[in-house]
């Protein structure tokens, strides 16, 4: 026997369609808020991480402005100390003084000049490096800039003993770049092979630059090579095992290839060299990467 209450429903329900109607009312409200709940709380978070994230760019470039400034204060301030200490010195070989007496506050002039210099070029690299880059990008035959790249570092390669190699296409490979930047990267690089074959023998010292026709730049180098488990932090600031190094010169270079939309990718050689390589158009392959580097292949330079 059906219960009285069940009786009572199913007698409401069969005389009032008004009563179905209010049925599925309900039921298609508690759906629409089932789905858009969900829709309703993702968008506020991206909102939230879209907020976020534009008040972190706007303190990050408040940080820029405010570095940029102080370095420009302390820079200004050097110019005058090594001008100065330039006109100290003209002045003690101008001086009566004993020849041992003059050569030893000369020494002590040169040195100051020597560490002024030295953190005038700290200070340009890091304004190269943490500064706002504006590119110029136009179509360049790379070519071409890397002829006149090697033509203007032939004589500080060869003051080390190295010899510099050009590899290129016959043809013309146009890139969308800024040559006065993409040189500076180049130049980087360029430097710190340099800088790695003075652990090595004069007779073993080569520096190659090849273009490949698809754009990729290689800077390939038969020094000592980059250990694997290094080629991670080789790009980050202040990282340097060279005397006298700044450790902004390869964070530069991939700043500089990174706003292009590119990357170097870092090919290590433990003993036998490094390859350094500056690929175009790796954004869909960037988020697999940290900074712009690939990760590390065993793949030993090659030089003709």
């Amino acid at each position: 026997m059906t219960p009285p209450t069940a009786d009572l429903i199913a007698n409401a329900f069969a005389s009032s369609p008004l009563m179905w109607g209010a049925v599925a009312f309900v039921l298609g409200a508690g759906l629409a808020l089932a789905v858009c709940l969900p829709t309703s709380r993702r968008r506020e978070a991206r909102a939230r991480v879209a907020e976020r994230a534009s008040i972190e760019a706007s303190r990050r470039g408040e940080m820029v402005d405010m570095a940029n400034g102080l370095a420009h204060e302390i820079r200004n301030p050097l110019s005058t100390v090594a001008l100065n200490a330039q006109l100290l010195r003209e002045d003690i070989l101008d001086a009566a003084l004993p020849e041992e007496e003059s050569a030893r506050l000369v020494r002590r002039v040169d040195a100051l000049a020597r560490e002024a210099a030295r953190l005038k070029d700290i200070l340009e690299d890091f304004l190269r490096f943490a500064g706002r880059m504006q590119l110029d990008a136009q179509p360049t035959d790379l070519r071409e800039l890397i002829s006149e790249l090697a033509d203007f570092f032939t004589p500080q390669a060869q003051a080390s003993g190295v010899i510099i190699r050009v590899q290129a296409p016959d043809m013309p490979v146009m890139q969308s770049v800024d040559a006065a930047l993409l040189k500076q990267a180049m130049l980087n690089l360029m430097i710190n092979a340099v800088q790695a074959l003075e652990q090595v023998p004069a007779a073993s010292r080569e520096l190659m630059l090849r273009l490949e026709p698809s754009g990729t730049i290689h800077v390939i180098d038969t020094g000592p090579g980059v250990a694997a488990e290094r080629v991670s932090e080789i790009f980050r600031p202040y990282i340097s095992t060279k005397k006298g190094g700044t450790g902004l010169g390869l964070p530069v270079a991939n700043r500089i290839v990174h706003e292009h939309g590119g990357r170097i990718v870092v090919y290590p050689a433990p003993g036998r060299g490094a390859d350094f390589a500056i690929e175009w158009n790796a954004d869909r392959e960037r988020a697999s990467t940290a900074g712009g580097i690939a990760a590390p292949r065993a793949r030993p330079p090659t030089s003709t």
